[in-house]
């Protein structure tokens, strides 16, 4: 046995780093360090870190993944961004997994999901 395990933080590559952080902070993220004009950025959603960085590395072709966000209302965090501005894949729907959800894009093209759980009414 290992113990416990936690996820510390994911790390996105940008291009832009001042655009990605105007971006995530319209979101909602807290920045927390580095910035608009730094090489490696954190920002906080609650409890999670996301780290932007300059480094591109490589890539392979095709999917790489998603990251998904839980939120406490999907549906008024999605009015809430739109109203900002930034576009969604589709409004909020309920998934057969107990989710309901929905998709963005970063401008990098890193694929994006906020959730909230959709409560058992029993």
């Amino acid at each position: 046995m290992i113990g416990h395990i936690g996820l510390s933080a994911i790390t996105l590559s940008t291009a832009d780093m001042a655009r990605a952080v105007r971006f995530y902070e319209t979101l909602g993220f807290r920045l927390s360090f580095g910035g608009p004009e730094a090489d490696f950025t954190t920002l906080w959603a609650g409890p999670s870190a996301l780290n932007l960085t300059t480094e591109r590395g490589e890539a392979p072709p095709g999917f790489w993944g998603r990251v998904i966000f839980e939120v406490e209302d999907v549906d008024a965090f999605h009015t809430t961004i739109t109203e900002a501005g930034i576009e969604t894949e589709f409004p909020p729907r309920d998934a057969p997994w107990m989710e309901r959800y929905f998709h963005l894009h970063d401008p990098d093209g890193h694929e994006l999901s906020f959730m909230t759980p959709i409560r058992d009414p029993s």
